[in-house]
């Protein structure tokens, strides 16, 4: 985990940095750059126009938001966002290369990007901020807007990302009028190219966390982190657990034997009744006063129903957390695989839109089997799935009426293979 690379001065040599000063003088001349170049290579003025929107969108935020995200030290630069910037850029580089391989304008491709990439990040941010809403609430609205904005430091769902992007790309190709299903399957490996590069950014930030496990490459995570901070409000810190669902019964699911918890005898399946001589209910109960006891280093007295009184002490806190399945780098890895696959396939291709096809039939079902190993997300719509889990079986159904209309097409294709 590499969360906050560095630190970006609020100032250098007496000029500010953020706000009306280098970064926006900065940026200003660069998007200056893209457009002279991109009319110098023949675009017309709508595809020039195309570029205005996220260039105004990154100067507002330069001038107006990243300045609240300045601390004592200045703006914190995460892992996450470098990656996801890294993400952006490979995927663009990858479509605009190979667009320039079936007789597209790479200037008119990298300006449909920019109208897919504030409706996607808006579309991921939105399916987070909607799954855990709890850590978004804040006592006034305008600290509440700044946590939602915060997405610098993780908190993007690729799904939301892909609906909003794909959003955005609809009314980009009909008002270009580009063959819509052919563009698809050039987009569908880039896609796939950024996430696995974005996966490597959720591994630098701990998100996207996987179940314990004794794996050889099970990994661990330092204090901070969200996996440290939802093994410690489940006690799996110290060698037991309690189910993940707050309002569940506060029974014991989980107890390792070689662990504070083991040897102050605590066994799975027993109920607990009191933790520090106050009576709980459920096991968010038990999960609010294991926090507040690693927070003051009290010890945690735990009493069960069959009678067991056992005492754990919070003094040290573990330095790590308990290793977990690194389900980040499986991601990455999907991803990478199902990108090659594609570019492979995409030249044996013999209707418009298979490859993107392809793409909506392999990916929502890897897709679904990484949720049953990760941990860091609940069952929702009672449903017993995640979130993830639920869009994955409504694209796969969806995805049906795609190969549907595709395989009902002539064979033929509106762009050369790459």
């Amino acid at each position: 985990m590499l969360d906050t690379l560095f630190h970006i001065p609020r100032q250098i040599g007496g000029w500010p940095v953020f706000g009306v000063g280098l970064l926006l003088a900065a940026w200003c001349v660069f998007g200056l750059v893209v457009v002279v170049v991109a009319w110098r290579r023949g675009a017309a003025g709508r595809e020039l126009a195309g570029y205005v929107p996220l260039l105004a969108i990154v100067a507002a935020a330069v001038v107006w938001f990243l300045p609240r995200l300045c601390g004592d030290d200045g703006l914190p630069i995460h892992g996450y966002g470098v990656m996801l910037l890294i993400a952006v850029v490979s995927a663009t580089s990858l479509l605009a290369w190979r667009a320039k391989r079936v007789g597209l304008d790479p200037d008119t491709i990298i300006s449909m990007v920019f109208w897919m990439f504030v409706p996607g990040i808006v579309g991921a941010r939105l399916f987070y901020v909607v799954e855990y809403w709890p850590e978004f609430d804040r006592p006034t609205f305008g600290e509440t807007i700044g946590a939602v904005l915060s997405f610098s430091e993780g908190g993007l769902v690729v799904y939301g990302s892909l609906i909003g992007g794909m959003l955005g790309m609809v009314l980009f190709l009909r008002k270009h009028r580009l063959p819509m299903l052919a563009v698809c399957d050039l987009l569908a490996p880039s896609l796939l190219l950024g996430l696995a590069l974005g996966r490597l950014g959720c591994l630098a930030h701990g998100c996207c966390f996987g179940g314990p496990s004794d794996l050889p490459w099970a990994v661990t995570f330092p204090p901070g982190s969200p996996v440290y901070g939802q093994q410690l409000s489940r006690g799996q810190l110290w060698g037991f657990a309690v189910d993940g669902d707050p309002a569940a019964e506060p029974i014991v699911t989980w107890v390792a034997a070689d662990s504070p918890a083991g040897r102050a005898g605590l066994q799975p399946g027993q109920t607990i009744f009191r933790v520090n001589n106050e009576v709980v209910q459920s096991a968010g109960n038990v999960s609010w006063l294991l926090q507040e006891s690693a927070a003051a280093q009290k010890p945690i007295r735990l009493e069960t129903k069959d009678g067991l009184h056992a005492e754990i002490s919070t003094s040290p806190m573990p330095a790590h957390s308990r290793p977990v399945q690194p389900t980040q780098v499986y991601g990455a890895l999907n991803g990478l695989v199902l990108c090659l696959f594609l570019l492979a396939y995409a030249p044996f291709r013999r209707r418009d839109g298979e490859v993107f096809a392809l793409m909506l039939t392999i990916y929502p079902i890897t897709r679904f089997l990484q949720e049953i190993i990760r941990t860091d997300e609940g069952g929702s719509l009672g449903t017993g799935l995640t979130i993830s889990q639920n869009i994955s079986v409504l694209i796969l159904l969806a995805v049906i009426a795609l190969w549907v209309y595709i395989l009902r097409q002539p064979r033929g294709t509106a762009l050369p293979s790459p």
